[in-house]
């Protein structure tokens, strides 16, 4: 059943079959119109798609979705996704089917079953990377891109940081141990958060059970990694990325990224110029996207896509 928030904007879980019979779990956000300083999306304005990292969740894109669907200047229906294996989505019992070509296909499944033909990608990490893949497949649904701390080369010392910790942290006590938990993991890389902003993680990162806390992934995603070395050279993406060519994409860099390298994001300067560049500073990997200066950023690149899509 959808709620309204206080945002001016309905919330409802949507589930989706996947091709295999696994169930998917969509978070949609539409705007809803209370009285004259909030006017309905405009009949044709792309709808924003959120992918999130390897491991996180729809919950991640929750003060995106509400700004973006409650936007005074250009409300518009926001969908967050869970992939399979984190989430509210059914988890697989095959592992390897935790792969960028599986969930591309059910990227793929969830917008014919939700009729969006085009739509503006916001994708964190590894939802960069689908992005980049759905560029190169199915150019046409992209009405514009935003790549949060992720490029075509993704640098080994951050993914064999992600190795470190993916599928291996204990379950907390309860949310605050949880929030702990995380700031001895990330602070480095997120000098500026409050105590209140660690617990939100935590919440965004463990689910309450009968039997306790539990993580809102499946630990198996861990064997996704386990034959990585960092001294391993990995295929970049450069060809996908420049399907993104013709497409408004803005680039977020955690300034603290060991992901994102300042190289990489030259280079992609290089292959397209018209790129929208953001770093933000005291952020690693992957910014939030929830402070009000990147929210506004994004929601005029929404509006610049808009202008682009009526021409």
């Amino acid at each position: 059943m959808a709620a309204v928030a206080d945002h001016g904007v309905t919330q409802e879980s949507l589930f989706i079959t996947a091709s295999d019979g696994l169930r998917l779990h969509v978070r949609a956000y539409r705007p809803a119109v209370f009285g004259a300083s909030t006017r309905p999306a405009a009949e044709g304005t792309p709808p924003v798609i959120c992918l999130p990292g390897l491991t996180r969740t729809e919950a991640d894109f929750t003060p995106l979705a509400l700004h973006l669907a409650g936007d005074a200047q250009q409300p518009r229906p926001v969908f967050a996704f869970d992939y399979r294996g984190r989430g509210q989505s059914d988890y697989d019992t095959d592992w390897r089917n935790y792969n960028l070509a599986v969930e591309l296909g059910d990227v793929l499944t969830a917008l014919t079953a939700l009729r969006i033909t085009r739509a503006i990608f916001i994708g964190t990490s590894r939802g960069g990377l689908l992005t980049m893949l759905l560029a190169a497949t199915q150019p046409d649904v992209i009405a514009g891109a935003v790549l949060n701390d992720i490029g075509p080369v993704i640098e080994p010392a951050g993914l064999l940081r992600i190795k470190g910790y993916i599928g291996q942290m204990a379950a907390p006590r309860d949310y605050e141990d949880g929030a702990e938990s995380l700031r001895r993991l990330f602070g480095a890389q997120f000098p500026g958060l409050y105590d209140t902003d660690w617990l939100e993680w935590s919440k965004r990162s463990w689910r309450s059970t009968p039997e306790g806390l539990v993580s809102t992934y499946d630990a198996a995603l861990a064997n996704t990694l386990q034959d990585f070395a960092p001294n391993q050279p990995l295929a970049d993406l450069w060809p996908q990325f420049d399907a993104l060519a013709k497409k408004p994409v803005m680039a977020v860099r955690g300034a603290l990224s060991d992901l994102l390298s300042v190289e990489t994001v030259a280079i992609m300067r290089q292959h397209k110029p018209d790129i929208e560049i953001v770093e933000v500073a005291d952020q690693g990997h992957a910014p939030l996207l929830s402070d009000a200066p990147m929210l506004d950023r994004i929601s005029a690149f929404c509006r610049q896509c808009d202008e682009l899509h009526t021409l």
